[in-house]
């Protein structure tokens, strides 16, 4: 059995020789992400290692370009980080120069003024907590709520129900498009939202073969989610940062009324943070984690994502491998018990739609073994996608970008080869595709979708159910 939902590793020291890389595909990794926050110097050459992996694994691969976005920060520290104690007292500032750990530079002048007292400053991440204290014009003393700990450069900041409003892409973000778009990225996921202005300069600057993913971090975008979800791509469900905006406990019922209006608008959905949190340091997973990476699975999700696991843990293929075990035992029992998990999308006022959901229909008939949906532009591939057939979906594509880009939806194999020239050549390739798949058989059943006339992105009105070896 093959799994359907999708898994992105990020990259980083843990996982980037190439025999690590080359195992992590083979053991079920469909894409990559690339923390844009971080060093990206000589990202040129673990691409190339990548793609050349990509050949030899006979695999398409996603590579997703992560950017920084307005993610406030502290500044930087003369030790590069700086012990602090419960209950003492720490200063920020707006002087621009080098903390110790008695202060540091709070670069955000906006924030400052909207500081006040008894206002918690979360740092890291939320992971440690600062009580302000009292304020001046030039400095906000606060208390260390927190076990003593090490603080270091550049730690996120958050203060609850403090928003400054952010509706343009940063000099940073607008240059690492146009790297991203230079080394041959297949999606930019946008951090720190507020709504759909982000995406659309970001689709300007892209361009089309490029996918959009945003980042649902906040409660304005939560706000906004209906013009997110619209103008974007895919939606990753950021919990990290989202559950330190909306607490915690509201998180798991965001996290599934997401999921439930992305499926309904037919867009892909990742749920990403601290999936497999513990196998960062740990051989194992928890059950709770286990529990986690299930829970995703069953109400829908596209994708599910390891962080730190992949990029700076001590068992990245381990984690991988869990990963997989995991989604593989939840598919089965969701395979099982099919008639509870079948996807309910309106296509009445959608022809295109009621196509694709013909195709669905015709795929739980249990001759028929697989779909092969022709997709230059990746329209129909997304929709028989989001429609969650039982069965196997190979989509074609002559588009690279685009065939690698589709790799990252629900239960797709993505094939680039040449685009169809009419009816005849389509039906020579896709007796082309079912001779390499072992899995389908002489008298089985495959359904055939695509858009004609040929050539013509985002049409999809044509349906043939073909006999093998007829």
């Amino acid at each position: 059995m093959e799994k359907k939902a999708k898994i992105i590793a990020t990259l980083g020291p843990a996982i980037l020789k190439e025999n690590i890389l080359r195992k992590a595909i083979n053991q079920g990794v469909d894409a990559f992400r690339v923390n844009f926050s971080h060093e990206t110097k000589n990202l040129g050459k673990i691409i190339k290692k990548i793609r050349s992996l990509e050949i030899k694994t006979k695999k398409r691969i996603a590579l997703i370009a992560d950017l920084q976005g307005v993610k406030l920060r502290i500044g930087k520290f003369k030790n590069g980080a700086e012990t602090i104690r419960k209950d003492q007292i720490f200063i920020f500032d707006l002087e621009n120069k080098l903390g110790n750990n008695k202060r540091v530079c709070l670069p955000y002048p906006k924030l400052f003024k909207k500081l006040r007292r008894n206002h918690i400053i979360l740092i890291d991440d939320g992971r440690y907590a600062f009580k302000v204290l009292s304020k001046t014009s030039k400095i906000i003393k606060t208390k260390c709520l927190s076990q003593n700990f090490k603080i270091k450069d550049r730690k996120s900041i958050h203060v609850k129900n403090i928003n400054l409003p952010f509706r343009n892409l940063t000099t940073k973000d607008k240059k690492d498009i146009k790297t991203a778009k230079k080394l041959g990225f297949n999606w930019i996921a946008l951090s720190y939202l507020q709504d759909e202005k982000i995406v659309y300069q970001a689709k300007r600057l892209a361009g089309k073969n490029i996918g959009i993913i945003s980042k649902i971090e906040n409660k304005i975008a939560l706000k906004n989610i209906n013009g997110i979800i619209l103008s974007s791509d895919a939606i990753m469900i950021a919990r990290g940062d989202l559950a330190i905006d909306v607490g915690h406990s509201e998180v798991p019922k965001i996290q599934l009324d997401l999921i439930k209006k992305c499926n309904q608008f037919s867009k892909s959905v990742i749920v990403a943070t601290q999936m497999l949190e513990s196998m960062i340091e740990s051989y194992t997973a928890t059950r709770a984690e286990i529990n986690d990476i299930a829970t995703a699975i069953f109400q829908g999700a596209d994708t599910v994502m390891l962080s730190a696991e992949t990029a700076s843990g001590k068992y990245p293929l381990q984690a991988i491998k869990t990963m997989v075990k995991t989604i593989l035992s939840t598919e089965k029992y969701k395979k099982e018990h099919i008639e509870d998990f079948k996807s309910s999308i309106d296509a009445k006022k959608d022809p295109i739609k009621s196509i694709v959901l013909s195709v669905k229909d015709l795929a739980y008939n249990s001759v028929v073994k697989a779909i092969i949906a022709f997709s230059n532009s990746g329209t129909t591939a997304k929709l028989v996608s989001a429609m969650r057939p039982r069965v196997k979906i190979i989509t074609i594509s002559p588009n690279i970008n685009v065939s690698r880009q589709m790799s990252l939806l629900w239960g797709v194999h993505s094939i680039n080869s040449r685009d169809a020239s009419g009816w005849k050549d389509m039906m020579n390739i896709s007796r082309e595709i079912i001779k390499k798949d072992k899995s389908i058989k002489k008298n089985d059943y495959v359904v055939i979708t695509a858009g004609l006339p040929f050539g013509n992105a985002g049409m999809t009105n044509m349906i043939r159910l073909y006999k093998v070896g007829s």
